[in-house]
């Protein structure tokens, strides 16, 4: 018997084999499609399986027994309802098919113009990140995106939100410069006209930038909830402060994190002040520390831009005077010396003596000061005492005494501000656009954001003492007498404006003295001064 070739067998064979696997595969599909609504019901029953042990694991100890309690119940009325068993079954099946169906896949992961950015961003830092020294680079040119970038987020317009850099360890992380030319790289390469947070870890080499959301610019005057003591300069983002305060805005009511400034004699930054550009809030800070205050106190108001801001308070009770020219104001700032040499001397005697702090010396006292600088310039002309000189004695006493000065000047006048003003307002504000330069030479730190161009009135940045440097917006307090004030802003300001007295009764309200001492003493006008 003749023996076939080998070469005659293996194709056939081969045939055989490839016909069975096509058989397999083709019933493999079939018995796939006759079977899938049934696989399609063991996913959802697996999926519903995993949601009830979940649930049941996060209840509560003492929740358990009234749950069973109340499945039983409502299985035994199931069983009892005629098809009342049929009708749970089809239900079950239902949501079973329902939550087992086939969903299709999410896309994760940045597209090709988010990869674009990642690498370009990528390798503009690569000059930063890269030595020659180093065996094993981060960051080198060509390299991939993903090995230093472990986090990132963009926009629905394609611009990145959020971004966590992994650096080289020799990084020189601890130098303001470095970090400033990094961060710097970052937010141009990442998009102009936001504000951005960079945290830097040192110990793990991380950076993490984040865009932060414009701080809301709907909260007008109102009183706030705070105690005696405690004023509201602005609202600031959330977590940043350890309290809320409720507000009301044109669509509600919320809670806001508020900067909350502590004032009189245990508080360790007794005096403010606020820079700012032209048209920044400076004035409408002012007009809200005045209408938060005056509840409580009395002011006393020296108007250096000579434009009416706060003729509004002129003549309310509270208000000891609104001056806006230099007699007024050397007038003024000279009472307010000797009121807090007084009330040094009385409450001094008072404890000497075994006794509380006399009533007239508790009542706190406010100068509201804008713009003193252009009141130097006049009395220089007139060879008359800067008002800023009398500002020393409420400065470097009015802690004990409650009195608490508040100065606004513009950001290009600082050289105007006389040293005991810079030297005792440890409380700093900047508003308005302003360059982390100039808003570190403000505040002592440089800000912990990127600060952008346009900003609405009232935006910026607020330091007390020794803090952290926190964004600000500061609630919106107009002129009521504007033309272009809205009418709910206006509303709003006047409804915190104490009544009207008579400007001789009000002279003679001054705590601690008789009508005639203090018609000697407090200046003459009350109203603003042309």
């Amino acid at each position: 018997m003749a023996r076939l070739p080998l070469t005659h067998l293996l194709p056939s064979g081969g045939d055989r084999i490839a016909r069975g696997r096509e058989m397999a595969r083709t019933a493999a599909d079939g018995a796939t499609d006759v079977l899938h609504p049934l696989i399609t019901i063991v996913r959802g029953l697996r999926t519903m399986a995993a949601s009830g042990r979940r649930r049941w694991t996060g209840m509560p100890k003492e929740r358990r027994g009234p749950a069973l309690f109340l499945t039983a119940a409502c299985l035994l009325l199931l069983a009892l309802v005629p098809y009342g068993p049929l009708l749970t079954l089809i239900t079950v099946m239902g949501v079973a098919g329902w939550k087992g169906r086939d969903r299709p896949p999410v896309p994760t992961g940045p597209d090709e113009a988010e990869v674009r950015r990642l690498q370009s961003l990528y390798e503009a830092l690569v000059p930063h990140f890269a030595v020659a020294e180093d065996p094993s680079p981060l960051f080198t040119h060509g390299g991939a995106w993903s090995t230093a970038f472990a986090d990132h987020a963009f926009d629905s317009g394609g611009r990145l939100t959020r971004l966590q850099v992994t650096y080289p360890p020799y990084f020189p992380d601890g130098e303001p410069a470095e970090r400033a030319r990094i961060e710097q790289l970052l937010h141009a390469k990442s998009g102009r006209g936001r504000e951005y947070l960079f945290d830097w870890d040192e110990e793990g080499n991380r950076l993490l930038m984040t865009v932060l959301p414009p701080l809301p610019t709907d909260i007008a005057a109102q009183r706030f909830v705070t105690a005696p003591g405690e004023s509201v300069l602005g609202f600031t983002d959330d977590g940043a402060v350890p309290r809320t305060v409720p507000v009301t805005t044109g669509t509600g009511h919320r809670d806001a994190p508020p900067v909350v400034w502590r004032t009189g004699p245990r508080s360790t930054e007794p005096h403010l002040l606020v820079v700012g550009r032209p048209g920044s809030g400076a004035t409408g800070l002012l007009r809200s520390l005045a209408l938060q205050a005056l509840p409580y106190g009395d002011i006393l108001v020296v108007d250096g831009s000579g434009t009416g801001e706060f003729a509004a308070l002129a003549g309310r009770r509270g208000v000891l005077a609104v001056e806006c020219g230099l007699a007024g104001a050397l007038a003024g700032l000279e009472w307010a010396a000797r009121e807090t040499e007084r009330r040094l001397i009385d409450a001094n005697r008072a404890r000497q003596s075994g006794h509380p702090d006399p009533e007239d010396t508790r009542r706190p006292l406010w100068i509201l000061c804008d713009r003193p600088g252009v009141f130097g310039h006049l009395a220089a002309a007139a060879g008359r005492t800067d008002p800023q000189d009398l500002l020393q004695v409420p400065l470097r006493h009015g802690r004990a005494a409650r009195v608490t000065v508040v100065v606004a000047e513009h950001l290009d006048a600082l050289d105007t501000l006389s040293q005991d003003v810079t030297a005792h307002t440890r409380a700093r504000v900047v508003l308005g656009p302003a360059t982390p330069a100039q808003v570190e030479a403000v505040l002592g730190v440089p800000p912990h954001t990127t600060p952008t161009p346009d900003v609405p009135p009232g935006r910026g940045y607020a330091r007390l003492g020794t803090a952290p440097v926190l964004r600000l917006q500061v609630p919106a307090t107009p002129d009521p007498y504007d033309e272009a004030t809205g009418e709910a802003h206006r509303r709003a300001v006047l409804d915190l404006l104490p009544p009207r007295q008579d400007t001789r009764q009000a002279y003679e309200r001054v705590p601690g003295q008789e009508p005639e001492r203090a018609a000697g003493q407090v200046p003459a006008p009350v109203t603003a001064e042309g």
